[in-house]
């Protein structure tokens, strides 16, 4: 398709525009230079991210030139957009450091060079602003009462909204218009849980330039019940390898529900929309197929072709009950811990962590469902001995999907 947004539409992506009939022209038309913000609340962006990362990048393949803005003044603040609480309040050095971890892994995806993307941080124009300066040429244009309505602030009335956080929407919308009037940027996309922060950016080029400027929001990351994706027991899906495994990155999306996986391929992909029709318009089992192609896919984009397919080999061999070393997650342990029996609950949780807490190893010890080599441990006393591994290595099974290799060292 010509028009980028056409393909954005026919995966997916859209969800609300300003003025769709002016951004799908205007997107045919012109070489459009568009924002997203990345808030720098941990040190790698996780795969509810990665949605507005692939839009970047079709935009890109499209001719048109991203900015990835960073918040390293917003998130001094925090967006309470989807949060019943207070976010936790980092220093500025925490801050400062996952700015710089952002920087390194969106480079994977966009290409920066010859002016190609834009990376800035708000911090520079945000962190020494004039309080009473700003607003102002800012405050003054936005009404409290219509503020209100915005749903990232009503769900936290209730609660208790902080005048910290209430700032938070001018800030964004200083955003905008500080990339309109430095790069000429007339297109804020994000999250569709930032419409009303987009809103207020909008409006406030259009106030004090007279110009028209433009939003489109995306699909939140949800699987068919509704439900946010990219959680597990352990915590959320990063995208940084040393916090997510790219085994570990790689089962998760071949382990999504089959009601998921058309959408996951078409969000999170580049294969053409006909093959993702072909992969997905099937019965029964044979959608297997298509969620292992959407892992690896995936997992190419994220950790590089080489990573996935030893992520690929690694989960058929441990389907087929056998080791991959170097593949798998795997845990080296002394095997002086092993001489007079180390109890299964402490291998699970302390030395694996592949079970989060003691209750929740129990309860898996229970219903049988922990197995060693393929065999279900029968009991929460199990000890577990040097002689029940085989050339060093003891494979540990969770439920069906989760596989965890042991090397005595």
């Amino acid at each position: 398709m010509s028009n980028v947004f056409d393909t954005l539409m026919e995966r997916g992506f859209i969800e609300q525009t300003t003025h769709e009939k002016e951004i799908r022209e205007l997107l045919e038309k012109e070489k459009v230079t568009f924002y997203i913000g990345f808030d720098p609340t941990a040190d790698s962006l996780h795969v509810g991210h990665f949605v507005t990362v692939m839009a970047m990048s079709h935009m890109q393949k499209a001719g048109h030139r991203p900015i990835a803005l960073l918040g390293g003044g917003t998130g001094m603040v925090g967006d309470p957009t989807g949060k019943t609480d207070m976010r936790k309040m980092l220093t500025p050095e925490i801050i400062k450091h996952n700015v710089n971890c952002f920087k390194k892994q969106l480079s994977h995806f966009i290409t920066f060079d010859n002016d190609q993307a834009i990376i800035v941080d708000n911090g520079d124009w945000l962190l020494n602003l004039n309080y009473v300066d700003f607003l102002r040429e800012v405050g003054v244009h936005f009404s409290v009462n219509r503020m209100l309505t915005a749903e990232c602030f009503k769900q936290r009335l209730e609660k208790g909204l902080s005048f910290l956080e209430f700032n938070y929407m001018l800030m964004q919308s200083y955003d905008f218009l500080e990339l309109y009037r430095k790069f000429g940027c007339k297109l804020e996309l994000g999250g569709n849980d930032q419409w009303s922060n987009i809103l207020g950016g909008v409006e406030l080029v259009r106030r004090l330039h007279g110009d028209t400027a433009f939003g489109m929001t995306f699909s939140l990351l949800t699987n068919s019940e509704g439900k946010k994706m990219g959680k597990t027991e352990n915590g959320a899906v990063w995208l940084d390898a040393e916090k997510t495994s790219p085994y570990d990155f790689y089962q998760y999306w071949r382990n999504v529900a089959d009601a998921d996986v058309r959408k996951c391929m078409c969000l999170l992909t580049f294969l053409p929309m006909d093959e993702i029709n072909t992969l997905c318009n099937v019965e029964g089992a044979a959608i297997n197929e298509a969620k292992a192609r959407l892992a690896f896919e995936i997992t190419k984009i994220v950790h590089g072709e080489e990573e996935a397919t030893k992520a690929q080999e690694a989960a058929k061999a441990a389907f087929a009950g056998k080791g991959a070393s170097g593949s798998l997650p795997t845990t080296d342990l002394s095997a002086d811990l092993f001489t007079e029996g180390l109890d299964i609950i402490s291998l699970l949780v302390d030395h694996t962590k592949i079970v989060a807490t003691r209750s929740e190893a129990r309860r898996l010890l229970d219903q049988k469902g922990i197995k060693l080599d393929g065999k279900p441990v029968e009991s929460i006393d199990f000890k577990v001995t040097a002689d029940l591994f085989t050339d060093n290595a003891l494979m540990i099974q969770k439920g069906k999907k989760v596989f965890h290799q042991v090397n005595l060292v």
